[in-house]
């Protein structure tokens, strides 16, 4: 069976961060505004003023919360990279020790971290170029964290003979590249929900590594 599926509109996802990252007051709403922003018009294509207008202040109100618009943009991609990153450890812990398992449990870990918060994903990765090498450095620092997670995961399945593939490096770029793209087109207007997503994912993932034998639902990961 075919699904319906149109591209999202990027008005129809909510502007929202993660609440336990999420500063209060003033500073808040700042990151909110310019999440908002920088997900519709880039970091390049946001004043200041734009962000001030926004966030209900003024210019001199923003700067004595942020001393630039880089800091900010700085801060939103690291909550994006944190969240994801704790995602990842979180869904590892709860694992199985199989290394499919622990695969699937990756792959919808960083699925539904882009399907909860698009945008923040969305800007995360699109917009990390714009940050100066001093401020990008702490949110690299995670991905490449995360990175390692995952290549430890690939290994493992090789060296038990599970996974079947030349590559694990190449492997986990595809398999961490399908994850990204999420957040470019899942919204609330999708005929798909997260768990949808995150189990077709999973498969997709399986037939790339190779797995002996791929399904949905691996024993030991609930979705």
């Amino acid at each position: 069976m075919v699904t319906n599926w149109e591209p999202r509109r990027l008005n129809a996802v909510a502007v929202a961060l993660p609440e336990t990252a999420t500063p209060s007051g003033t500073r808040g709403r700042v990151l909110l505004a310019a999440l908002a922003l920088f997900a519709e018009y880039g970091f390049h294509g946001t004043s200041i003023r734009q962000l001030g207008a926004e966030a209900g202040i003024n210019s001199a109100t923003l700067y004595s919360h942020y001393p630039s618009k880089q800091h900010i943009l700085a801060e939103l991609v690291l909550i994006g990279h944190r969240e994801l990153h704790e995602r990842l450890q979180t869904a590892l812990v709860d694992a199985p020790a199989d290394p499919t398992a622990r695969l699937c449990a990756l792959v919808r870990a960083q699925v539904h971290a882009h399907t909860d918060f698009p945008l923040l994903a969305l800007v995360a990765n699109a917009e990390l170029h714009a940050l100066a090498p001093e401020r990008a450095a702490p949110a690299l620092a995670l991905r490449e964290q995360s990175r390692q997670l995952l290549g430890h995961v690939l290994r493992a399945g090789v060296d038990q003979g599970v996974f079947r593939l030349a590559d694990p490096v190449l492997a986990g770029i595809a398999i961490s590249s399908m994850g990204i793209r999420v957040a470019n087109w899942f919204g609330p207007d999708q005929p798909y929900t997260r768990d949808d997503v995150g189990d077709q994912y999973c498969e997709y993932a399986l037939r790339i590594v190779g797995a002996e034998q791929s399904t949905q639902n691996p024993k030991g990961e609930g979705s």
